[in-house]
């Protein structure tokens, strides 16, 4: 379904109230949800469809995920959050997850970004160059 520039638009206004000095308020959203599912605007649904877009958007570059092929040691796992809060800001929250097709090295995942040291990627990458 295609959403019409008005619709966007008011998503995107709507996203920006719910932000808080660049941080996004949970009952802001909430309050903005139920105000809109009320008033029942023009496009109403379609902006409700983008404004979860772009909250679930939001909410995952706040997070990030570290994989590994092991568990990690507590000592390790903390020095990784503690980098990984000092780059990209206090409020981001850490997941640690143990995926033994790794075989070694770390998967660290912030929203879209990730950095891939992992034995298992450096095999791929040496299979696609032969």
């Amino acid at each position: 379904m295609k959403i019409s520039r008005e619709s966007r638009k008011l998503a995107r206004d709507l996203f920006r109230l719910a932000t808080e000095n660049g941080k996004l308020d949970a009952s802001r959203v909430s309050q903005i949800i139920t105000g809109l599912t009320q008033s029942k605007p023009r496009g109403y649904f379609a902006a409700l469809k983008e404004l979860t877009r772009l909250v679930r958007l939001e909410l995952a570059r706040r997070h990030a995920t570290i994989v590994s092929a092991t568990p990690l040691p507590a000592a390790s796992a903390e020095a990784i959050a503690k980098t990984i809060h000092s780059r990209f800001g206090e409020d981001l929250t850490t997941e640690f997850r143990v995926l033994p097709d790794l075989i070694g090295g770390l998967r660290i995942q912030i929203g879209s970004d990730v950095w891939d040291g992992s034995v298992l990627a450096r095999l791929a990458k040496l299979k696609s160059q032969i």
